[in-house]
């Protein structure tokens, strides 16, 4: 949604800093990685414990991947190969944001129970939009796209309202999934 709604009305800010960055010989690619490694610093430090300061860094690290198309159109690289990467990024990014928080909850059944979920709808809801792109159908129905889940997450770890947010995270992931399904499978010629 934030994607489809947002990601237009401010691609006036996002494009010349991607400009700057190609120009300055920075690739799409190295701003994929830079963004994932930053992210699993933030899993590592939640992990640790440090809860607001790894959501934090770990969304300081989405924001510089979210920088990698920008940076693609900007250089005239945009590939599939780059867009298979950034899909690999986001999943292994999420990965290791959960599993940080897994360790630093492990103590709590009910939160790792959760996270379980979270994680499994989180992992669900962009496989099956690829699997409805890959029969020809659009596969982007529901409102918790990989931004939300980021924000949501973040949010809900710097204001310790873990809980809370793993509650709407697993609702709303599964809603989605659920939603994307059914519309793709209905969309599909029998």
């Amino acid at each position: 949604m934030i994607d489809q709604r947002v990601r237009p009305r401010v691609q006036w800010l996002l494009d010349p800093i991607g400009g700057s960055l190609a120009h300055m010989g920075v690739t799409p690619q190295f701003m994929t990685l830079f963004g994932l490694t930053i992210t699993v610093g933030g899993a590592v430090l939640i992990g640790l414990g440090y809860l607001r300061i790894g959501a934090a860094v770990a969304l300081l690290g989405a924001l510089l991947d979210g920088l990698d198309g920008s940076v693609a159109r900007a250089g005239g690289s945009v590939t599939p190969r780059g867009a298979f990467l950034d899909a690999a990024s986001d999943r292994i990014g999420e990965i290791a944001v959960f599993a940080g928080l897994a360790v630093a909850r492990a103590g709590n059944r009910r939160e790792l129970l959760l996270i379980v979920l979270a994680i499994g709808g989180a992992t669900l809801v962009p496989y099956l939009r690829a699997k409805a792109e890959a029969v020809g159908l659009n596969g982007k129905a529901g409102f918790m796209g990989r931004a939300e889940r980021v924000i949501l997450f973040s949010v809900g770890l710097i204001l310790g309202f873990i809980e809370p947010m793993l509650w709407v995270m697993v609702a709303a992931t599964w809603f989605t999934a659920g939603q994307r399904f059914f519309d793709t499978y209905h969309a599909i010629e029998p």
